[in-house]
């Protein structure tokens, strides 16, 4: 992926769910929104990739809470991209906010999952 591919500092770069059934919830927003999955192998179990309508993109997941993301909160999550994962999760605590889970590695790219003081939650990712 080249610079010019890369999301910019503060956008909205994935969104996925984790939760400890995701074959039941993954068939529940199926039939409500009327998405289409597809597997994502994960070794001994597969999560879900939600593709748009025409099946052309990947724009979600749907995630088991195993493994690592066995301490990950059952919402939406939106991963926003910033310029230092560390340093962020770092501020965050400053400000008043917590880290629930990492900075750890997701692929070539840092991610973790933080609480604002008034118990928003969201996931911060580097580029």
């Amino acid at each position: 992926m080249t610079q010019e591919n890369k999301p910019p500092i503060g956008s909205v770069a994935w969104r996925d769910l984790t939760v400890e059934n995701a074959d039941g919830v993954r068939r529940f927003y199926e039939d409500v929104v009327g998405w289409t999955t597809r597997e994502h192998p994960m070794g001994e179990y597969s999560d879900y990739d939600v593709l748009t309508a025409d099946g052309s993109d990947t724009v979600a997941g749907i995630c088991h809470a195993r493994g690592s993301n066995v301490n990950l909160p059952a919402s939406w999550l939106v991963y926003v991209v910033v310029k230092d994962v560390g340093e962020s999760a770092r501020r965050c605590e400053e400000l008043g906010g917590r880290v629930i889970d990492g900075p750890r590695a997701m692929g070539t790219s840092d991610f973790c999952v933080i609480e604002d003081p008034a118990g928003a939650v969201l996931a911060l990712i580097s580029q």
